[in-house]
């Protein structure tokens, strides 16, 4: 407990699923303070609502989490200046840890490449990549002077060209090229960049992508949770430019 003691902590995509999760996660291991990001307000601010009510439950370090909902797209480049903007001046300028979380599969049932819809195709690479780039980018000058971790949520997919997959996994392909690429650029800046496949959990969105299979075969989103705990605490200080498998041995990537 206590881990993220102090932390100020952005993660979008954190209405449900592993965002949620992560929310509460953060928020049991002491996390000073929480921006969080979705479209969808309601679910929102229920995840708000429900991480309030850790701050007095926790022990040894302070009872206060300051928190921040924020309703926003971001695959809107005007979205990510305001997420950057309110979560900053929320938490007077100092940010130590982004969660690239949020993600979109696109049409369901996918299609395949041939078929794939143009401006489909763009949303889903403008929501799991351009988004992303953009939001590191902004965050950068309020981490640098401090240090900080950027966790980005990647997938199987990005490393397989599964058929049917389409947009989304080409997304998460380019996403894990551009956090390898980010983690050298910024390797002497004190701000590492590592990138997380949670595997196979039971969410909305992995539900719509495979409607044929049992989701009971799939992990809870909170059992992937661990490694983005260790990511984000200062124990990580000395790893970036890393790809974490959240339910296999991934321990075993500190001495790779």
């Amino acid at each position: 407990m206590n881990k993220l003691a102090g932390k100020n902590v952005l993660i979008t995509g954190a209405s449900q699923g592993l965002g949620r999760e992560l929310a509460l996660r953060f928020a049991r291991e002491g996390a000073a303070g929480l921006s969080l990001v979705a479209r969808h307000a309601d679910k929102l601010n229920a995840v708000r609502d429900e991480v309030r009510k850790i701050g007095p439950s926790r022990t040894g370090g302070s009872d206060k989490i300051e928190i921040v909902a924020i309703e926003a797209d971001v695959s809107k480049p005007r979205d990510i200046e305001r997420i950057v903007a309110t979560t900053l001046a929320q938490f007077k300028g100092r940010l130590d840890v982004l969660v690239n979380n949020a993600s979109t599969i696109g049409p369901s049932p996918m299609p395949s490449l041939l078929d794939y819809p143009a401006e489909d195709f763009r949303n889903v690479l403008d929501t799991n990549l351009i988004g992303p780039f953009l939001l590191i980018k902004n965050a950068l000058p309020a981490m640098i002077e401090r240090g900080g971790s950027i966790i980005n949520v990647t997938s199987d997919a990005g490393q397989v060209g599964y058929p049917g997959w389409g947009a989304y996994g080409i997304s998460k392909f380019g996403l894990e090229g551009m956090s390898q690429t980010w983690a050298s650029e910024l390797e002497e800046a004190g701000v590492r960049v590592n990138w997380v496949d949670p595997g196979n959990m039971n969410t909305a969105m992995h539900r719509a992508a495979e409607p044929e299979e049992d989701p009971a075969q799939w992990s809870d989103p909170v059992d992937a949770t661990d490694v983005f705990v260790f990511l984000a605490s200062d124990e990580s200080k000395s790893v970036t430019g890393k790809r974490f498998q959240a339910q296999e041995d991934w321990k075993t990537k500190l001495s790779s």
